[in-house]
């Protein structure tokens, strides 16, 4: 058993060398499944946490465990799913047999795809919240595609609070959380005054 749970991280480890293939059309920009996960699962957690009905394990969890057959599948972007199908159960039937924690990946899989519970709800919105912090990540930086693929991004949110945060994150310059302009930092390397203080 030890033995096939390591052979498991090893292919979960794939998911830092497969990259999102949506950004070679989109034509800037660049990450691997694990690097959209990990975010993912944190706005899961933000989501959730909003949610007081909401298991907020479970959306985490939901999450991590989304894009787990794209160790063996690759990532399909909107135009690969056009012509391409993938049997994304069958590969992670494959990935977990001989676990035993493998019935809970593919029960929680099963139910982020299903999108029938509040928790599978909050996951996709999650899943769908950390696209739109990249594509307007893409904007600012000077990207104009980017403009119209948040535009479609964000009508696929079906939560209230996803909606909240996407309208935000629209108004919210992605350096404002670092890029302080009200002190003279920039100009002259000093001043007292910093973000949250």
């Amino acid at each position: 058993m030890t033995k096939r749970t390591v052979e498991f991280l090893f292919e979960i480890g794939m998911l830092k060398k497969t990259p999102r293939t949506g950004y070679q059309f989109l034509g800037s920009g660049g990450e691997s499944v694990a690097d959209h996960s990990f975010r993912t699962a944190v706005i899961g957690y933000v989501l959730a946490s909003q949610e007081p009905e909401a298991d907020r394990s479970k959306v985490v969890l939901m999450c991590l465990f989304h894009d787990f057959p794209e160790a063996r599948t690759g990532d399909h972007n909107y135009v690969n799913k056009r012509y391409v199908k993938t049997d994304e159960e069958r590969a992670v039937r494959d990935q977990v047999r001989g676990l035993v924690f493998g019935d809970e990946i593919m029960y929680l899989f099963g139910e982020f795809n299903s999108c029938d519970t509040l928790e599978a709800r909050l996951a996709k919105d999650a899943d769908q919240l950390d696209l739109i912090l990249e594509l307007k990540e893409q904007l600012d930086s000077g990207n104009p595609n980017a403009e119209e693929w948040l535009s479609y991004a964000v009508q696929r949110l079906v939560t209230e609070s996803g909606n909240k945060i996407a309208q935000e994150i629209l108004t919210t310059h992605s350096t404002e959380w670092w890029f302080d302009k009200k002190t003279d930092w920039w100009v002259n390397g000093s001043g007292n005054q910093h973000k949250g203080e």
